[in-house]
């Protein structure tokens, strides 16, 4: 934990497991977790158990009008994030939220405009990004000048069906939001990062549901190509890992620069090297192989400092919004490649 001051923060909607990371960041930047707000009780309980420092309070509101909560995470239903999010900063709240922060370029808009009205931090927890050391050492090397100037990515993010239970909204594109919108807005920020980009368009994008008819709103395969001024990029997302990998998405980057290139093994090496955050450099002096286990991660107590000291040093608001944006427009515009696109539940 460091040893810097922090502040009281709290949680509201904790329906995905990633609030568990979010969680943790800010704990370990040696902020306070002082309540949180949950309707379902199983969840509340888990949580709870966890974090027994933190109050359960019966009402959002009571997080919301407690003048010592500076900042709110939340990771609730996908389509009830940005709801809350607006909520919390219309009562003077930070926001750190998971992503996907908005399942539409509607909900977006209205999380930028109150965002710029109430001068709040709207911060999105990408967790493939901050919470995964060998990204945060590739991006250390990158801007080191490791491999040259980046001229593309390529972002593999598989995952898992069955490694734990799925409520009735995972299976609902209008909550959940597409594939490409959910876990695809993790690669579109990494490739922005990567590559140093204000700015980019999506050039093609497609999803389907080539396995799951029984929930067809599911779509279990996406890819789409990105170019910005200066780079191109393809993400890859789909639900066909294999109970046979041991974890739950053999998730992959690999960055291509003028000089050389980085390869990340984010989950699992299949080589056979023991657990996470494996990272393999190429560059004119050869290929050599970094475990950054012990990197540091840096995102907790800079959105700590920026709360303090309402700077942007975590993430820069444009390129939380950017990232989100065409992740967004991805999915809006996606070709449908596995039959008839099934018809939306509101």
């Amino acid at each position: 934990m460091t040893g810097k001051p922090g502040f009281p923060f709290a949680a509201i909607g904790i329906n995905h497991n990633h609030i568990y990371g979010q969680t943790d960041l800010l704990l370990d930047a040696g902020c306070t977790l002082k309540a949180f707000y949950a309707p379902e009780d199983e969840l509340a309980v888990q949580y709870a158990a966890r974090y027994p420092q933190a109050k359960r309070v019966r009402e959002e509101r009571e997080v919301l009008e407690d003048e010592s909560i500076k900042l709110v995470i939340g990771a609730g239903i996908p389509d009830e994030r940005t709801p809350m999010a607006v909520r919390a900063m219309q009562f003077g709240k930070d926001v750190m939220l998971d992503k996907p922060a908005a399942i539409s370029l509607e909900q977006l808009a209205t999380l930028r405009q109150v965002q710029k009205e109430t001068g709040q931090i709207l911060s999105i927890c990408y967790s493939e990004h901050f919470r995964q050391k060998a990204t945060v050492e590739a991006g250390r090397l990158v801007q080191a000048g490791a491999i040259g100037q980046v001229i593309q990515t390529v972002g593999l993010g598989p995952h898992q069906l069955g490694n734990n239970p799925r409520p009735d909204w995972f299976f609902q594109r209008s909550r959940y939001g597409g594939i490409l919108a959910d876990i695809g807005a993790h690669q579109v920020e990494q490739f922005l990062f990567f590559t140093d980009s204000s700015e980019a368009e999506v050039v093609h994008s497609q999803v389907g549901n080539f396995a799951n008819p029984k929930t067809p709103e599911l779509e279990d395969f996406g890819d789409m190509v990105l170019r910005s001024p200066g780079a191109t990029g393809y993400v890859r997302l789909d639900w066909f890992t294999p109970d046979g990998l041991g974890v739950w998405g053999d998730g992959r980057h690999t960055i291509l620069g003028t000089e050389g290139y980085i390869e990340l093994r984010k989950y699992i090496d299949i080589g056979g090297r023991p657990g996470a955050n494996h990272l393999f450099l190429v560059d004119k002096e050869g290929a050599r192989y970094i475990d950054c286990s012990s990197t540091t991660l840096p995102y907790g107590p800079a959105l700590r400092d920026d709360v303090l000291n309402r700077t942007e040093t975590a993430m820069g608001q444009q390129h939380c919004f950017l990232a989100t944006e065409l992740a967004l427009t991805a999915e809006a515009n996606a070709t449908w490649i596995a039959g008839e696109r099934p018809e939306v539940r509101e």
